[in-house]
């Protein structure tokens, strides 16, 4: 049985120069569609032809191509974290809140990947 209850979603973290122009590209090459551009915080977010799953273009003057970071969804944050970590699981830093939007918190697997979780606060 798993330690926390994911939801039927999954974001695919990318960085990238230009969030707009990537967007572009992503919408006229692979036929994505954009979700939304959240200028104040460098991100946006692109639905991909699979259901569930979308892809994020986090800004950066100096992107690191090649270093995705998939981000699972979950219902409560808070609680998912204190069960990964109360069976050792390393997060870096606190849990980082977008008021209205989103909370997430990154952690690693035994191999030091990136991965992170995401509880959607856009509903209520």
């Amino acid at each position: 049985m798993a330690l926390i209850s994911l939801e039927n979603t999954i974001t695919l973290a990318i960085s990238v120069r230009d969030r707009h122009l990537s967007a572009e590209w992503y919408s006229s090459k692979l036929g994505f569609e954009l979700i939304h551009h959240i200028d104040e915080v460098g991100w946006s977010e692109m639905q991909t032809k699979t259901p569930g799953v979308t892809l994020g273009l986090g800004e950066q003057s100096v992107p690191s191509p090649g270093n995705s970071v998939p981000v699972f969804g979950v219902a409560d944050i808070a609680t998912a974290r204190r069960a990964l970590e109360s069976e050792g699981v390393r997060f870096d830093g606190a849990t980082e809140t977008i008021e209205g939007m989103v909370s997430t918190a990154t952690f690693y697997d035994p191999d030091e990947n990136a991965l992170m979780l995401a509880q959607d606060l856009s509903q209520g």
